[in-house]
């Protein structure tokens, strides 16, 4: 779950809501700027966290966060596969039990976004590249659209770890993300968790948006 709130007593409430309905906390750039470190250190306890800070600076830099953020207890962190081999292997040799994963190419960016920041190679190549690079540097696995998530299980095997973003339920507004599907769809593409905000957020209930959520998620391990 995308802990995506303006304050710590936010995202703890939402967190007590879904209490037993979710398997990760996930708290991103917004949430830790304001909450730092206590952010993670009081929702932790409560589920394992997800840390998206997308960390994306010269090696010796990042190779730093990634141990601060081990020393907060966080089961997973990203950083960007575009910040290229040396500072994927110096974020892997500060890890130490937590598990990177490479940030390919944002659910929010399609061809056309690839080209005006200068690469002309198609998207989907740039995922996979980037996903061989992070998993072949030591990366746990990947975040990636689940329009990719069959791609790179082929490409990165059973082993690595494909986190997709970007799942609305059948309907649902896409926001502001580009490369979308349902829990069901990425699932059955092979992904392996799904990342979920605004539609349980936003949601009259949001325990009942996440029980939906997991019944998709089985749905989808059915039809794999």
């Amino acid at each position: 779950m995308a802990l995506d709130v303006p304050s710590l007593d936010e995202a703890l409430a939402l967190s007590d809501r879904l209490a037993g309905h979710v398997g990760w906390l996930k708290v991103g750039l917004e949430l830790f700027v304001r909450a730092g470190p206590e952010g993670v250190t009081r929702l932790r306890q409560r589920a394992p966290i997800f840390l998206d800070l997308k960390l994306h600076d010269i090696p010796a830099t990042v190779s730093r966060a990634v141990s601060a953020a081990r020393a907060l207890g966080a089961g997973l962190l990203t950083v960007h596969a575009a910040g290229g081999p040396g500072m994927l292997r110096a974020a892997v040799e500060r890890a130490e039990g937590l598990r990177l994963l490479g940030v390919t190419v944002l659910t929010s960016l399609d061809q056309s976004d690839l080209e005006a920041a200068g690469c002309t190679l198609p998207l989907e190549a740039v995922v996979e590249r980037r996903a061989r690079l992070a998993v072949g540097s030591g990366c746990a696995g990947v975040v990636a659209s689940p329009q990719e998530a069959s791609r790179l299980r082929q490409a990165l095997g059973a082993d690595a770890l494909i986190v997709t973003p970007g799942v609305r339920p059948s309907g649902s507004e896409a926001g502001d993300q580009r490369r979308v599907a349902t829990a069901r769809e990425a699932i059955a593409a092979g992904a392996d968790l799904v990342v979920v905000g605004r539609p349980i957020r936003d949601a009259p209930d949001p325990a009942a948006a996440a029980r939906s959520i997991a019944a998709e998620i089985a749905d989808g391990l059915g039809g794999r």
